[in-house]
């Protein structure tokens, strides 16, 4: 294995949780910033400052910053996703910008925040195949021209990314790419990748004989973790699935019990035919 996968958590924060300039070129590429707004300098903050969802292993933001206008940015890398997750991403960006409040002093000082999630895997499959970029901010139902500042949410679907042109250089791209190109299954890192000085440091502190012992367990760990929470996931669903099955054959049965009740067939017929008790019957 040449290099490790970026999505993990342990790369993820190698990448962008240490160098300030990775971070800054991707929150400027992932998000729809202008004038004043883009990101020139950033600070990281302490992984405290938002706390864990009870019972969840994956509720930890993966990287968080604020800019010299303390505008705070919560970027999170989510291996696995489920339908708790946009609750508590609301959840994470809502404590983020109510905890300005001690310092500020003033609601018209508060600051936006920003939450970028990264997912690898699909949840919008009523939308477009190509649509990976979800961005929702606070509107007015019928003029949507006016919004409430302050919380701005972006999602991001990872295997919808494809780009359509290979030799396309933009940053927003060139991430994109960085995070579905680089894994161990790459031999070479793609060449417009190495072309561009931000993107080809971040392939490189992804060479798999560049990490620590200690980087190396880790990131089989966090595989390890995520494989088999998606193995715990599948049984979930599998189960669910045959419990339905189940429920919907046995009432079947007993609908086409109560039928054969209301048409007088015997008592002793209907339990032969259906296999149910004589005070399953009684109940019908």
């Amino acid at each position: 294995m040449k290099y490790c996968d970026p999505r993990y958590d342990i790369t993820f924060k190698k990448v962008f949780a240490q160098n300030p300039d990775l971070m800054i070129s991707l929150l400027n590429a992932l998000l729809p910033l202008k004038g004043d707004q883009i990101i020139n300098k950033i600070e990281y903050l302490t992984p405290e400052m938002i706390p864990e969802m009870p019972n969840a292993k994956y509720s930890v933001v993966d990287v968080q910053c604020k800019d010299n206008k303390n505008q705070k940015f919560l970027v999170e890398m989510q291996m696995i996703w489920s339908e708790e997750f946009k609750s508590r991403v609301l959840f994470n960006a809502s404590k983020a910008y109510v905890s300005q409040l001690g310092k500020a002093g003033s609601y018209k000082l508060l600051q936006p925040v920003y939450s970028i999630n990264i997912v690898n895997d699909i949840f919008e499959t009523d939308l477009p195949k190509d649509e990976y970029f979800h961005y929702y901010q606070l509107v007015h139902e019928r003029h949507t021209e006016k919004i409430i500042k302050g919380l701005h949410i972006a999602f991001i679907e990872l295997p919808k990314f494809k780009p359509q042109n290979k030799a396309e250089k933009k940053m927003l791209d060139l991430w994109l790419r960085f995070l579905t190109e680089i894994n161990g299954n790459t031999k070479e890192a793609p060449e417009e990748l190495m072309m561009n000085p931000l993107t080809k440091k971040a392939v490189t502190l992804m060479e798999e004989a560049g990490m620590t012992d200690g980087e190396r367990y880790a990131y089989w760990k966090n595989i390890d973790n995520v494989l088999v929470e998606q193995a715990i996931m599948r049984e979930a669903i599998n189960k669910g699935r045959e419990e339905g099955r189940e429920e919907g054959i046995r009432q079947g049965t007993l609908e086409t019990a109560k039928k054969f009740k209301d048409l007088g067939v015997s008592i002793e017929t209907i339990c032969n035919a259906t296999g149910l008790s004589e005070e399953e019957l009684l109940r019908l």
